[in-house]
């Protein structure tokens, strides 16, 4: 069973920064593309970004674009959310799974079931 791991949410205050990480447990990430999705208080979950399996690709949701980068390193199994200038509507648990790919482009459509996801808080 696929099984991501997420870590590296906090308290930040606005216009700080966080780096989420999405960790692989028992098999090798470098073959999926990977998405970050979050989900906040009385709101439905929502995708934030994702990347292909060789990092080639990314996708960012309109919200995020010019202040998220997403990033893997498959030799550490890991993907990153480098989260900056942060807003308090930023605030939110973020998730990572697994998602499917159209013509080698990662479509923010997750394939694995959630973890626990960690929390973001932009408050001053």
């Amino acid at each position: 069973q696929l099984q991501l791991v997420e870590s590296g949410g906090g308290l930040v205050q606005p216009g700080g920064s966080l780096r989420l990480s999405c960790a692989a447990s028992g098999f090798a990430l470098d073959y999926y593309a990977i998405g970050w999705f979050r989900q906040a208080p009385g709101k439905e979950r929502e995708g934030v970004s994702c990347i292909s399996s060789s990092g080639g690709s990314t996708k960012y949701a309109d919200a995020v674009k010019g202040r998220f980068t997403i990033s893997r390193d498959n030799a550490k199994n890991t993907v990153y959310l480098q989260m900056n200038s942060l807003k308090p509507e930023d605030t939110a648990v973020y998730y990572c799974a697994a998602v499917n790919t159209v013509q080698a482009m990662c479509v923010m459509t997750p394939i694995t079931d959630w973890g626990q996801g960690t929390q973001v808080t932009v408050s001053s």
